[in-house]
Protein backbone atom coordinates (compact mmCIF):
# COMPACT_ATOMS: atom_id res chain seq x y z
CA UNK A 1 0.00 0.00 0.00
CA UNK A 2 1.22 3.26 -1.32
CA UNK A 3 1.83 5.63 1.48
CA UNK A 4 1.16 9.35 0.58
CA UNK A 5 3.89 12.24 1.62
CA UNK A 6 2.30 15.32 3.09
CA UNK A 7 4.83 16.88 4.60
CA UNK A 8 5.78 18.65 1.49
CA UNK A 9 3.40 21.54 0.46
CA UNK A 10 2.05 21.55 -3.05
CA UNK A 11 2.75 23.11 -5.70
CA UNK A 12 0.16 25.87 -6.16
CA UNK A 13 -0.51 27.27 -9.53
CA UNK A 14 0.04 31.12 -9.89
CA UNK A 15 -3.55 32.28 -11.13
CA UNK A 16 -4.26 35.45 -9.56
CA UNK A 17 -2.38 37.89 -10.83
CA UNK A 18 -2.87 40.20 -7.86
CA UNK A 19 -0.68 38.73 -5.87
CA UNK A 20 3.05 39.42 -6.92
CA UNK A 21 5.78 37.51 -6.45
CA UNK A 22 9.37 39.34 -6.56
CA UNK A 23 10.57 41.96 -8.13
CA UNK A 24 10.93 42.31 -11.47
CA UNK A 25 14.10 42.54 -13.52
CA UNK A 26 16.04 44.46 -14.62
CA UNK A 27 15.05 47.04 -11.32
CA UNK A 28 12.90 49.72 -12.92
CA UNK A 29 9.76 51.91 -11.58
CA UNK A 30 6.68 50.01 -11.23
CA UNK A 31 2.52 50.27 -11.37
CA UNK A 32 1.35 52.63 -8.89
CA UNK A 33 -1.20 49.69 -8.32
CA UNK A 34 1.92 47.39 -7.87
CA UNK A 35 3.94 48.92 -5.67
CA UNK A 36 7.44 51.08 -6.34
CA UNK A 37 9.38 48.84 -8.06
CA UNK A 38 7.96 46.01 -11.17
CA UNK A 39 6.74 43.29 -9.62
CA UNK A 40 6.87 39.52 -10.90
CA UNK A 41 3.22 37.88 -10.79
CA UNK A 42 4.70 34.53 -11.62
CA UNK A 43 6.74 31.64 -9.69
CA UNK A 44 8.75 30.71 -12.84
CA UNK A 45 9.02 34.85 -13.81
CA UNK A 46 10.24 34.71 -10.23
CA UNK A 47 12.86 32.07 -10.70
CA UNK A 48 14.33 32.90 -14.53
CA UNK A 49 15.30 36.26 -12.44
CA UNK A 50 16.94 34.45 -9.46
CA UNK A 51 18.81 32.40 -12.09
CA UNK A 52 20.13 35.37 -13.90
CA UNK A 53 21.28 36.78 -10.41
CA UNK A 54 23.17 33.90 -9.86
CA UNK A 55 24.69 33.62 -13.07
CA UNK A 56 25.76 37.40 -13.41
CA UNK A 57 27.11 37.72 -9.99
CA UNK A 58 30.63 37.17 -9.33
CA UNK A 59 31.67 35.39 -6.20
CA UNK A 60 32.74 37.75 -3.24
CA UNK A 61 30.23 40.74 -4.95
CA UNK A 62 27.69 39.90 -2.29
CA UNK A 63 27.85 41.49 0.61
CA UNK A 64 27.74 38.76 3.68
CA UNK A 65 27.08 35.96 0.88
CA UNK A 66 31.08 35.54 -0.65
CA UNK A 67 30.26 31.95 -2.04
CA UNK A 68 26.84 33.71 -4.17
CA UNK A 69 27.71 33.64 -7.72
CA UNK A 70 29.40 32.14 -10.71
CA UNK A 71 32.25 34.15 -12.03
CA UNK A 72 31.24 33.52 -15.34
CA UNK A 73 32.66 36.77 -16.52
CA UNK A 74 36.38 35.33 -16.49
CA UNK A 75 35.98 32.60 -18.86
CA UNK A 76 36.07 35.79 -21.49
CA UNK A 77 39.48 36.17 -20.91
CA UNK A 78 40.85 32.81 -20.64
CA UNK A 79 41.26 30.13 -23.48
CA UNK A 80 37.98 28.16 -23.44
CA UNK A 81 38.28 24.07 -24.21
CA UNK A 82 36.03 21.29 -23.52
CA UNK A 83 37.28 20.98 -20.30
CA UNK A 84 36.48 24.07 -18.99
CA UNK A 85 33.06 24.12 -20.24
CA UNK A 86 32.38 21.08 -19.07
CA UNK A 87 33.77 22.15 -15.54
CA UNK A 88 31.28 25.37 -15.86
CA UNK A 89 28.19 22.81 -16.05
CA UNK A 90 29.31 21.26 -13.03
CA UNK A 91 29.54 24.28 -11.27
CA UNK A 92 26.38 25.61 -12.81
CA UNK A 93 24.61 22.73 -11.28
CA UNK A 94 26.77 22.69 -7.92
CA UNK A 95 25.31 26.49 -7.29
CA UNK A 96 22.00 25.37 -8.02
CA UNK A 97 22.23 22.31 -6.08
CA UNK A 98 23.02 25.09 -2.96
CA UNK A 99 21.17 28.22 -3.93
CA UNK A 100 18.22 26.98 -5.99
CA UNK A 101 17.16 23.61 -4.66
CA UNK A 102 13.75 23.81 -5.87
CA UNK A 103 14.86 24.46 -9.83
CA UNK A 104 15.66 21.05 -11.76
CA UNK A 105 18.03 21.58 -14.37
CA UNK A 106 17.33 19.92 -17.24
CA UNK A 107 19.43 20.87 -19.38
CA UNK A 108 22.62 23.58 -19.88
CA UNK A 109 24.34 24.40 -22.85
CA UNK A 110 27.37 26.58 -23.36
CA UNK A 111 28.39 27.80 -26.46
CA UNK A 112 31.41 29.74 -26.97
CA UNK A 113 32.69 31.99 -29.97
CA UNK A 114 36.09 32.60 -29.96
CA UNK A 115 36.83 35.99 -31.44
CA UNK A 116 40.19 36.65 -30.60
CA UNK A 117 41.61 36.54 -33.91
CA UNK A 118 39.09 38.86 -35.73
CA UNK A 119 38.52 41.42 -32.87
CA UNK A 120 39.89 40.07 -29.72
CA UNK A 121 36.89 39.10 -27.97
CA UNK A 122 35.38 36.20 -26.85
CA UNK A 123 31.67 35.48 -26.48
CA UNK A 124 29.96 33.10 -24.26
CA UNK A 125 26.32 32.02 -24.61
CA UNK A 126 24.59 29.87 -21.76
CA UNK A 127 21.44 28.39 -21.95
CA UNK A 128 19.52 26.49 -19.31
CA UNK A 129 16.52 24.44 -19.73
CA UNK A 130 14.94 23.87 -16.43
CA UNK A 131 11.62 23.12 -14.59
CA UNK A 132 10.26 24.15 -10.53
CA UNK A 133 11.16 20.19 -8.88
CA UNK A 134 7.32 20.57 -7.65
CA UNK A 135 5.57 20.93 -10.83
CA UNK A 136 7.58 19.41 -13.78
CA UNK A 137 5.23 20.87 -16.66
CA UNK A 138 7.04 24.37 -16.04
CA UNK A 139 9.25 23.71 -18.49
CA UNK A 140 10.82 26.74 -19.21
CA UNK A 141 14.78 28.20 -20.62
CA UNK A 142 16.73 30.88 -20.12
CA UNK A 143 19.62 32.45 -21.90
CA UNK A 144 22.34 34.36 -21.17
CA UNK A 145 25.12 36.17 -23.15
CA UNK A 146 28.47 37.13 -21.67
CA UNK A 147 31.00 39.15 -23.76
CA UNK A 148 33.95 41.42 -22.49
CA UNK A 149 32.73 44.62 -24.10
CA UNK A 150 29.05 44.16 -22.07
CA UNK A 151 28.70 44.95 -18.41
CA UNK A 152 26.23 43.05 -16.55
CA UNK A 153 23.65 45.75 -16.95
CA UNK A 154 23.81 45.41 -20.61
CA UNK A 155 23.95 41.22 -20.98
CA UNK A 156 21.39 40.07 -23.95
CA UNK A 157 18.87 37.98 -21.59
CA UNK A 158 16.31 36.27 -23.26
CA UNK A 159 13.95 33.41 -22.15
CA UNK A 160 11.04 31.75 -23.33
CA UNK A 161 9.33 28.19 -22.62
CA UNK A 162 9.79 25.18 -24.85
Amino acid sequence: MAIRDTSRKPYIQDNDTDVKVGIDLPIRRGDVNDGFFATTSTTIEAVKNNIRNLLQTNEGERFFQPNLGMNLRQLLFEHINEENLIGVQDAILDKFQFWLPFVEVRDIQILSIDNTTDIGMNEIRVKILFNIKQDPNTLDSITLDFSDETTESESNVTSGGY
